[in-house]
This record gives structure tokens, sequence and C-alpha cells, in this order.
């Protein structure tokens, strides 16, 4: 591993080489270049506020811990694969040093690890490809400020690109592709109930997700937005999960996304009924707005299939006060809007589609 500031001009080329377009740091920020074969977490380790860790292209091995603040952790692009220690299915052995945590050892390729009491804020993963780990490709606790930005996330166990208690956080650009779960997983705990967390405005947008159990999961969160992504070829695009817990999940925007051809088969899970041909489920959540999204071809005949979905939670939660407005939906079925929720409020105007359940919401 090399550490060198940013004055010397093989620094300077190697951080524009990744192609972000950024600014360099300040001559203040160090910057560690990993060659594929060194530690990347001793660099981490070593690494202060505000510098940057750089992967030459390459394959590096091993899970990694990120719980410095302000830094970022970078490939040069398709080129700089991260992948497990162990073959795909066994115990990962973490990289030497703090990635031997919990995080790192159940199985998650990046970790960006924080507390309740000490936060991660400001943390940047960028520009790389993480495939092959048992649980999450990257996978973030506790994390404020929290970017992930042209990460390619592909094969991994569970999830794609994971947060849980995180807020404020920006993903943008990403390749979540045939990961066990979601591709892009966020919510408030799984390990726990609790009612939904406002994220504080985090930003899902210009994303593909492709070939995952379900594209994106927002799962007991409150002010998100979700836009401009392109979900396709997996067995459902996009769910909006809330249940009994209070305050209840919803305030999620979901707009201007292209929902094609979800129509992968899943089987039935001990949570969820078998998927097939979902393009968006809201289920269990309230005050969303769903608009100016294309949503095609999504076809299935699990009762959570169609090409928005507003469904009653298996808890028993009704969802309200969710608007669907503006939408296209073209070739969905068994319908282009199905509504089997009994909740209050839920509205349906302005949309262009052919046939909807219960008849009248076109």
């Amino acid at each position: 591993m090399n550490k060198c500031h940013i004055a010397p001009l093989a620094c300077a080329a190697a951080l524009l080489g990744t192609g972000l377009g950024a600014a360099a740091p300040t001559a203040a920020h160090s910057v560690h270049l990993v060659r594929p074969g060194e530690s990347i977490q001793n660099a981490v380790d070593s690494a202060r506020p505000g510098d940057t860790v750089l992967l030459a292209h390459g394959t590096h091995r091993g899970s990694v811990s990120v719980r410095t603040p302000g830094l970022t952790l970078r490939g040069m692009g398709h080129g700089t694969v991260l992948r497990p220690q162990a073959a795909p299915g066994a115990a990962t052995p973490p990289d030497t040093g703090r990635a031997a945590g919990s995080c790192a050892a159940a199985g998650n390729g990046i970790c960006v690890e924080g507390t309740r009491d000490h936060g991660v804020d400001g943390v940047t993963i960028a520009s790389l490809t993480v495939t092959g780990f048992r649980k999450a490709g990257v996978y973030a606790h506790e994390a404020d400020r929290l970017t992930v930005q042209k990460v390619e996330a592909v094969g991994n166990g569970v999830w794609g690109i994971a947060t849980e208690q995180s807020v404020r956080g920006t993903f943008r650009g990403n390749t979540a592709r045939d990961n066990g779960d979601a591709g892009l997983f966020l919510a408030n705990t799984v390990t726990a109930e609790q009612g939904a967390m406002d994220t504080g405005g985090t930003v899902v947008e210009r994303n593909r997700l492709e070939g995952n159990r379900i594209g994106v999961t927002v799962r007991r969160l409150r002010n998100l937005t979700v836009s401009d992504n392109h979900l396709t070829g997996n067995c459902a695009g996009l769910f909006v999960v809330g249940d009994e817990n209070k305050p209840k999940a919803g305030r999620v925007t979901v707009r201007e996304n292209r929902i094609e051809r979800n129509n992968k088969s899943c089987p039935k899970t001990a949570r969820l009924d078998a998927l097939q041909g979902s393009g968006i489920v809201l289920t269990g959540t309230e005050d969303n707005l769903i608009t100016r999204n294309v949503i095609r071809n999504n076809v299935g005949s699990s009762p959570l299939s169609g090409g928005i979905v507003v469904f009653k939670s298996f808890v028993g939660t009704t969802s309200e006060r969710n608007r669907v407005s503006d939408n296209l939906l073209q070739g969905n079925a068994p319908a282009d809007l199905v509504n089997t929720d009994p909740g209050q409020g839920n509205t349906f105007q302005g949309n262009t589609c052919r046939l909807s359940q219960p008849a009248g919401l076109c």
C-alpha cells in the first residue's frame, strides 16, 4: 500500500482516472493506493477523515470495515473488483484489522459501521464491483450522509447494497444485479420491531436493478425519494413496506422510474408470498406519492402481481392516503392498477392504463 499526498502527479492522475470527475482533495488529505494482494483494511485503518483509499485495477480479496468519518473508498471503475477470500457460500475470512467485526464476519463485503453513539458521517463508496459475498456487497449501519455511486453489486447472497438505521444517504448510478434478495435494501432495522425511521431525505436515483428478487426494498422508513431508476428482470420491481409499528412507514416519493418486465419467478418465503410480475407494491404504508413512472409488461399470478399494487400487509395493516397519479402503465397483468386494500384515502388520478382491479381506477 502506497500513501501519498495529493501533490504528487501519480496520485492526482489515479484519482482523475476513476472517471468521477470530482475535484482533487485539499493538500491536507492523503491518497492511500492499494494494489491487488495488499491489505485494503490496513489502508483504511491508517487513513484519516477526508482521506481516499484508492483500489487499483484488478481483483482484491476480503471484507473491509470502514469506521472513519469522511473517508472515500474508491476503485478505478469496472476493472476494480472486490471478492471474498473464500469460495461463494463458505464462511468469508475477513481482511486483517478491524474487519474482524460482526458485519464482515457475517459475510458482507464493504461494511460502513457506526453505532448509535458514534455514527459514521460522510463516507463515500465509489467506482468498483463487489461480488460473491455471502450476505451483502455493501452494508451500512448508523451511517449519516453515506454516498454509494457507480458501484456494481453483483451475485451477492442476500442484498447488493443495504443500509439500516442510516440517514441522508445518496445512492446514485449503481448497478445491482442477480443478488439473492433486494438489489438495493433500505430499512430501519431487520432485527427488532420498531416504528418507521425518518431518513432525512435519502435519495435513490439513476440506478439499474436487474435480476434480483426485488429491485428496491424500502422497509419501515419515511421521507425519501426513489427517482429515475431502471428496474427490470426482477421478481418484483419496487416494494414500499410497512407494518403495525408506529410511526407508520410512508412519505416516500417514487417518480420517473422505468419498471419493466419484472417477471422472474421467486418462491414463497416465511415473510412473503411467491413473487412474479410486480411493478410497484405498497403494503402497510401511508402518504406516498407514486407519479410519472413508466410501468410496462409486469406479468404474474402472485397476489402481488400487477403494475402498481396497493395491498393490505400480511399482518393486517392497511395502506392509507397514497396518491397514484400520472403514471403510464401498459401490458401489466392481472391488471395495470390493483387495489385490494380497504384502507382509506388511496387515490388514483391521471394514470394512462387499460385495466384495473377493481374496475374504474384507470
